[in-house]
């Protein structure tokens, strides 16, 4: 080797010396990349952006709503009675949405459920700008806002796949997730300033304007960038209740969705209904009144943020087994909860049942995305909403049942408990379908 020959080796060796770092370096833009890998195809950055601007609005128009119920009555009632009227049809007719999703343009569909949604928003403000809004405006105008989501809600996650595919649609629903639950932190919070700063009013003429956002997004979509989705033909002979019958039997005979479908839907019938006990854990357990309130719900919306990110950046496909130990843990922090007195633990708990809840849930949901067949996909999603969404109004009932007879910290851990078991059942079922396969 001459001279030469031996420095330019010598500067080979010693630049590869120094690459260590860029590996590293590298691997975390490459990680920071793939956190957002679904917003590289087109038409799921368009509808995720125009989603940030509409759920913020939802959120502050939540609020607006509440406090408008308060104003014209002064009953606390008629804010639970208002939730369930906006509630029940989702329970109702959820299932039907599914078929109509499955029948019709899954992004026609939401043309038509989004600018239903933005006319609610704009009636209602239009309502309270003329000053002629009463009470049972409300309730009409809350019970079609649920029709319309009965609707929506189905067709919105069955059109995730379509977006991105099957390869992004954990990461996809990731960050879907992250955006309600970035604005359920920001929107109430925002929506009390504008109330403090100019009144109720402006807050449902601002829902109204943001569904513009995700409808422009939805009318600059590429149907040539969609991932087709093929319905057979024998389909488009079927009447409505065989299409709803042929989703029931895939749900029913097909055992990993049946496991996901009724397990995680009592683990959160149970375990998700911190709506109803944060508040009696600030002020009778941890004393610490309304701002103790704020924090709590603050910590838990941190929390399911931050799982959203993780998910996001993993875009790892669930596994059911994977599910179930994320659901013990939450039953496990759920149960320390419980029987935390100290403030500053119990918002560190607070935050990692958020994230450990959002992980099963999302993980979960995205397997119920990937796993049936293209022309079943609305149908069996609108099985989904129906027990993880649905269903919570029961969960809030029990709990607040529980938490009047016994106190809130006995009635968590009662269903926690519940959790645990619905875990159980759910890892031995599992144990059965490994078995049955060998």
């Amino acid at each position: 080797m001459t001279e030469n020959s031996a420095d330019v080796q010598k500067q080979t060796d010693l630049g590869r010396e120094v690459v260590p770092e860029t590996p590293s370096a590298g691997k975390w833009v490459e990680g920071m990349s793939r956190a957002f890998t679904s917003l590289q195809q087109r038409n799921f950055r368009l509808f995720w952006s125009g989603q940030i601007v509409s759920v913020l609005g939802s959120w502050m128009q939540s609020i607006g709503q509440a406090w408008l119920v308060l104003e014209l009555t002064h009953n606390a009632w008629q804010l639970s009675f208002v939730g369930a009227l906006q509630a029940l049809p989702i329970l109702l007719f959820s299932l039907f949405g599914g078929v109509f999703a499955d029948r019709w343009p899954k992004r026609h569909v939401l043309l038509i459920t989004k600018s239903a949604a933005m006319l609610q928003a704009f009636l209602l403000w239009l309502l309270i700008y003329t000053g002629s809004v009463q009470v049972w405006h409300i309730y009409v105008l809350a019970l079609l806002l649920g029709l319309t989501n009965s609707l929506d809600f189905p067709t919105n996650r069955a059109f995730v796949v379509e977006m991105v595919g099957r390869e992004d649609l954990p990461n996809a629903i990731a960050l879907n997730s992250s955006v309600t639950t970035l604005a359920r932190i920001i929107g109430p919070s925002l929506g009390g300033i504008i109330i403090a700063a100019s009144g109720v009013t402006m807050l449902f003429l601002l829902n109204a304007v943001s569904f513009l956002a995700v409808i422009i997004a939805l009318l600059l979509m590429r149907s040539s960038e969609l991932h087709a989705q093929v319905r057979p033909d024998s389909e488009k002979r079927q009447s409505t209740w065989q299409s709803l019958g042929e989703g029931w039997s895939y749900v029913r005979i097909t055992p990993v969705v049946l496991l996901l479908i009724m397990v995680v839907g009592l683990a959160l019938l149970f375990g998700s209904n911190f709506n109803v006990i944060l508040p009696l854990f600030a002020t009778n357990v941890l004393n610490e009144g309304a701002p103790g309130y704020g924090f709590l719900s603050a910590a838990f919306g941190v929390g399911a943020f931050l799982s959203t990110l993780w998910l996001a950046w993993g875009n790892q496909k669930a596994s059911i087994r994977r599910v179930l130990i994320i659901m013990l843990v939450f039953g496990g922090l759920e149960i320390a909860f419980a029987g935390s007195r100290i403030y500053l633990l119990s918002l560190a708990l607070i935050a990692c049942v958020g994230f450990v809840e959002t992980a099963f849930a999302s993980q979960s949901m995205a397997t119920l995305q990937a796993l049936p067949p293209d022309h079943l996909r609305g149908r069996v999603m609108s099985i989904q909403v129906l027990l993880f969404d649905g269903s919570l109004p029961l969960g809030y009932v029990l709990t607040g049942w529980l938490a009047g007879l016994y106190g809130a910290p006995i009635a968590l851990f009662v269903c926690a408990l519940l959790v645990l078991a619905v875990t159980l059942v759910g890892w031995l079922w599992q144990r059965s379908l490994e078995i049955s396969k060998r």
